[in-house]
């Protein structure tokens, strides 16, 4: 038997392929027995690092460099994210930024074992936790399937009973004309049998009276020829017929009932650990049945459109005139800053680290107010911006209008540095009407939210710009009824949307399911919308000037 073949879980030296190896060679990565490290150790063209082999597998060692054999690498470059060896970080990797290769395998240790743990204990549970229901789907396939079966066979009975009685009836009809007929067709043969043997009798009277000599008789016959000539009349029967009607089967098939479509709907699942930069999910809490007005802050405007919270007890508003109002809660004017251009602010947001930040269609621009001043950050050309967010990483989300109105775009800014823009769909067609009102938000879980007031709509698009879904209001309303204006989200990562001409607020969960109303009994024309950390709804109210702190969790 072949001994390097046999006992596969005995290390064999790399010289003579038989010998079981106790050494190990850290320049020239082979294994050794005893007898050839003699051998090996004798090229003095190399460099040689011959330990034992329970050395080399419990101590860390230095690669072998793909470029220079003779060398260790003894660094890692960071821009290329290789180990290297002195020669190479001299050479072609000069310049480059080098770490110690131990420091970088601690480093990568540390991900890979975070990467273990997400693994174990979130990745594959919930993919365990989504192959477990797919039984129960198909259990619950099949008793539905089990349930229309029985539900259109029990059609098929109703409609069988009425087809029978149908016919039944039709023959009840057939057998009664059949007696009405016979009747009068019996009277008429009766008739005419009577008639006959009257004329039989009368032909053998003649003949008697013809065959005779007595006078008398022929003086007293009485001839009844002219009554037989009147023929008894002649019945003209319509006999009955069955007409049928043609089968239209697209009548029969909506008189019968029909099946609704089979829908698939691809959802994106909610995952256990947040992405980079994504706010973790709070504990669950329940929604209201009746939300309260804990308070109205007066804002002094004649018509007010937006609100933002700066924190959790202060809310900066814009309104009808160039002047943003910063309120706390108990309604007292804090601060208020004039817009640069001296337009009325088209949409504002505070970024994470407190700066106000708005929009001036008008002028183009996107400005940051830093300690009272107003710095411009973006000016657009053939564009003009309308809302706009802050982001959980800090950057900024804008959603613009090209000149003339035609066409539509939100774009993702670091600075005033363009990183992405989102315009349309897989199928190239326009995700965002062009013109009218629009309002943006980032979800928990980086979704971005978009109400376009045009299209009546609301449009949810993940962070790659991809459509998850598009919400056109509850289906319950009359369509095209439904008017989104101001939206936000809260730590929950349910959506909250502003139905302007129906005097409420719509609450959807992440996926854009309904969830219920924050009904007319508490808003007027609610234009712009807020949460603050506490998951308090603040609402500005266009015609009163007013925004209303709501609360709607319990």
């Amino acid at each position: 038997m072949d001994p390097w073949k046999s006992a596969q879980d005995v290390v064999r030296c790399t010289l003579c392929r038989t010998s079981m190896a106790f050494m190990y060679c850290e320049i020239c990565h082979i294994h050794l027995c005893k007898d050839c490290v003699e051998t090996h150790l004798s090229d003095s063209s190399k460099v040689h690092n011959v330990v034992s082999l329970k050395q080399y597998l419990t101590t860390l060692n230095y690669p072998k460099c793909r470029k220079h054999p003779t060398k260790q690498c003894e660094l890692h470059c960071e821009q290329c994210d290789i180990p290297v060896c002195a020669q190479c970080i001299s050479g072609e990797h000069l310049g480059h930024k080098p770490v110690d290769i131990f420091q970088n395998f601690d480093i990568k240790k540390e991900v890979l074992q975070r990467e273990l743990e997400e693994l174990e204990k979130s990745i594959y549970p919930k993919y365990k936790e989504i192959a477990s229901n797919i039984p129960v789907q198909k259990a619950d396939l099949s008793k539905n399937s089990q349930k229309l079966t029985t539900v259109i066979d029990k059609q098929g009975e109703v409609w069988h009973r009425e087809i029978d009685t149908i016919i039944s009836n039709l023959k009840s009809i057939v057998e009664e004309m059949e007696s009405k007929h016979l009747v009068i067709l019996k009277k008429q043969e009766d008739e005419i049998t009577r008639t006959i043997s009257e004329i039989t009798q009368t032909i053998a009277e003649l003949k008697k009276i013809l065959n005779s000599k007595d006078v008398c008789l022929v003086s007293e016959y009485k001839s009844r020829n002219a009554e037989f000539r009147r023929l008894p009349p002649k019945l003209k029967v319509s006999l009955p017929n069955f007409r049928s009607e043609k089968i239209h089967t697209d009548q029969l098939i909506k008189q019968f009932g029909s099946l609704s479509a089979l829908s698939f709907t691809i959802e994106e699942q909610d995952y256990s650990m947040s992405p980079q930069g994504a706010k973790s999910s709070p504990p669950d809490r329940s929604l209201m049945d009746v939300p309260q007005v804990i308070t109205a802050i007066d804002t002094g405007y004649e018509y007010l459109y937006g609100v933002t919270c700066l924190n959790d007890t202060e809310v900066w508003t814009r309104g009808n005139e160039d002047m943003m109002k910063l309120f706390n809660q108990q309604g007292k004017q804090v601060k208020s800053i004039k817009t640069k251009s001296g337009y009325v602010p088209t949409d504002i947001s505070v970024t994470r680290s407190g700066d106000l930040v708005y929009t001036d269609y008008n002028d183009r621009t996107v400005n940051i107010v830093k300690n009272t001043q107003v710095q411009t950050v973006i000016r657009l050309r053939g564009w003009s911006p309308r809302g706009v967010c802050s982001t959980a990483s800090g950057d900024l989300l804008v959603v613009m209008d090209s000149d003339g109105d035609k066409q539509s775009k939100v774009v993702c800014y670091s600075g005033s540095t363009e990183k992405q823009s989102i315009q349309y769909n897989d199928k190239g067609q326009p995700l965002f009407s062009s013109g009218h009102y629009k309002y943006i938000s980032e979800n928990r879980n980086l979704d971005i939210c978009f109400s376009d007031c045009g299209a009546r709509v609301v449009v949810v698009v993940n962070q790659a710009g991809k459509l998850r879904f598009t919400y056109t209001g509850h289906p319950s309303t009359t369509k095209g009824s439904f008017d989104p204006r101001g939206i936000t989200t809260d730590s929950h990562g349910r959506i909250l949307t502003a139905d302007y001409d129906n005097d409420c607020i719509h609450i959807l969960d992440q996926g854009g399911q309904f969830l219920r109303y924050i009904d007319n009994r508490h808003l007027q024309f609610p234009r712009g919308l807020c949460v603050d950390t506490r998951d308090n709804l603040f609402v500005a109210e266009r015609g009163t000037g007013k925004v209303k702190k709501i609360q709607y969790y319990k």
